[in-house]
């Protein structure tokens, strides 16, 4: 059968930069990592020899069915706090998407969660105020599948590697009983996603308009480069010491983080 129930478990993390494919002893835990294989966004052979490696057994419709973890630069992950008077109103959570976070809430594919747990916002059995808006553009999930599918992956589940990330931190967190807030950034290209978490869950989000583009200018007045083509060659080179420069790097990253 083309779809016949499998014995093992494939996951990917579709990343900005890096593609991690892992295969476990069963799709669904309990389950066991049993290999783990990184590969370079862009680099189309090693990440079908990645592929063939993870599934030596092909599997019939000739594509990897995975779990797929994707962090699209227009992801949506936002904590709000809403008027619970108001959530069964049939337009109001798409208008609190809109207005807060200034976009097309009907052009995105979009769910609502309870930020202290992960679980599905009820708005028949709402009693919490604070809840964490995720979603992506309804385009982009398309693009999405679409490369996917064109790399020999085909998604069985598409879930914002964010979402996922968040949860098993608030979960550890809360496991190791600790107090202590914690700061979670993740730095694409363009721009950054910052959260501080608790073992009560996801207590701030924001977006910081500075991203690793951000970074290539310092780096080519600091080592007196000639153009910013050679200080991006640089900066992404497994050579590139960042023990010096990185109160430099960072310091835009930074006052943004202060100042919220």
């Amino acid at each position: 059968m083309l779809f016949a129930q499998k014995t093992k478990g494939f996951f990917v993390d579709f990343g900005e930069n890096v593609i991690t494919l892992a295969r476990a002893s069963a799709p669904q835990v309990p389950l066991t990592i049993e290999q783990v294989i990184e590969v370079p966004v862009g680099d189309d052979a090693a990440l079908a020899d990645a592929i063939r490696q993870i599934q030596p057994k092909k599997n019939p419709s000739g594509y990897l069915h995975a779990c797929v973890s994707i962090y699209p630069v227009k992801r949506l992950v936002r904590r709000a706090s809403i008027e619970l008077k108001r959530v069964k109103e049939p337009s109001y959570l798409t208008e609190v998407a809109s207005s807060q976070f200034r976009i097309e809430a009907e052009k995105y594919a979009l769910a609502v969660l309870n930020s202290a747990d992960g679980t599905d916002f009820d708005i028949n059995r709402a009693t919490q105020k604070e809840v964490l808006f995720c979603g992506l553009g309804n385009d982009e999930i398309v693009e999405l599948q679409d490369r996917l599918l064109a790399l020999g992956i085909y998604p069985e589940r598409l879930e914002l590697g964010t979402v996922g990330a968040l949860g098993a931190l608030v979960s550890f967190l809360a496991a190791a009983k600790s107090k202590t807030p914690t700061l979670v950034l993740e730095i694409g290209m363009d721009s950054t996603h910052s959260f501080i978490v608790t073992g009560d869950g996801i207590e701030t989000s924001r977006p910081i308009p500075q991203g690793l583009d951000s970074m290539i200018p310092l780096v080519q007045k600091e080592l007196n480069l000639k153009d910013e083509e050679s200080a991006r060659k640089l900066f992404f080179s497994n050579t590139f010491d960042f023990t010096g420069m990185g109160p430099v790097l960072i310091r835009k990253l930074l006052k943004e983080l202060q100042s919220s």
